[in-house]
């Protein structure tokens, strides 16, 4: 039997190779599809590549009778519905350690500049001032971080922080206390970790418990002058309960590279504040990145439809 892998979304063309060097498969590499196109060109699909751009929809499962597998080239699956997929039977994989070294980059990229006003320093001398009493920031040395969500890229960030003498504890109610003792990390209670941190760094999944779970009542919990930074998932923070805490001095700055909606809308009113930083949801993409979770999504797929054998399965559930 030969099985059609649909890849309606821009992946690193090493994964193509892979998969169109692969006995048995046959390959439809679109590039980005709009969900109206998705649906049109689901029908043959035995299986999809996507990444953070497509939304796999009980409308596109339903047009897609011959499904089996969907691999997310990346961690997140908050663009799959994985209800419907599984009732659909449809295998759902994700790729969670391709990126974790460029997220973790990115987001300790992100802490330095919101300690250091690097780019409202940057702008300022590009517009043709000399103003160094604006930007007097604040040193890593002996801060305390907060991580929220302790896997692969919060040990990652743990690790890079410790290296700047920072003090390190997070908050993760799905892993066992322990599991911080070989990084020398304390895993607390997210209350403790408000009234402790000087940094908080998001690394959470959203669920009906985290959605805006960074709003009025967390931040009063918090420290006068913390620093939030996220490059982990929009919905987690209440935008304008965050605007209002730093327009109100209780928070002294964010540094955001994901948004609820992407992109931002006009009216966000976190754009434009000068004590802001914002990038583009850039946390995963490197060049080595890509490359990495593309391949490995594509291996996913050649052992789920040729080998039967399925790993990083997100709704396992549609194994039983």
């Amino acid at each position: 039997m030969i099985y059609t892998v649909l890849i309606p979304d821009n992946v690193d063309q090493k994964a193509v190779d892979l998969l169109e060097g692969t006995e048995g498969l046959n390959v439809v590499y679109t590039g980005k599809l709009s969900q109206e196109e998705l649906a049109a060109q689901a029908g043959e699909a035995h299986a999809m590549i996507i990444r953070s751009g497509v939304k796999i929809t009980p409308e596109v499962l339903a047009a897609a009778p011959n499904l089996k597998a969907v691999a997310r080239a990346g961690v997140g699956v908050d663009n799959v519905d994985l209800d419907a997929a599984t009732s659909h039977g449809v295998i759902v994989m994700n790729t969670p350690g391709g990126n974790t070294i460029s997220t973790a980059e990115h987001t300790f990229g992100l802490m330095i500049a919101l300690a250091r006003y690097i780019p409202q320093g940057d702008a300022s001398l590009r517009a043709g001032r000399w103003d160094r009493k604006s930007f007097v920031g604040v040193e890593l040395k002996d801060k305390v971080l907060g991580l929220i969500g302790f896997g692969r890229i919060g040990k990652a960030i743990a690790r890079r922080a410790q290296a700047f003498d920072m003090t390190v504890i997070a908050y993760d109610p799905y892993i066992e206390p322990s599991a911080g003792t070989e990084l020398g990390v304390e895993l607390v209670q997210l209350d403790a970790l408000y009234a402790q941190a000087d940094f908080i760094s998001l690394h959470a999944l959203i669920t009906d418990e985290t959605r805006g779970m960074l709003n009025t009542e967390a931040f009063a919990k918090m420290k006068d002058g913390v620093r939030i930074i996220n490059a982990s998932r929009g919905a987690l923070i209440n935008d304008a309960d965050l605007a209002a805490a730093i327009e109100s001095g209780k928070v002294a700055g964010a540094a955001l590279d994901v948004y609820e909606p992407e992109p931002p809308t006009e009216d966000n009113p976190l754009i434009g504040m000068e004590s802001v930083i914002h990038t583009p949801h850039l946390a995963a993409s490197t060049s080595d990145a890509q490359v990495t979770v593309a391949v490995e999504a594509a291996q996913l797929i050649i052992n789920t439809l040729l080998h039967d054998s399925p790993q990083n399965v997100v709704n396992s559930a549609v194994l039983t």
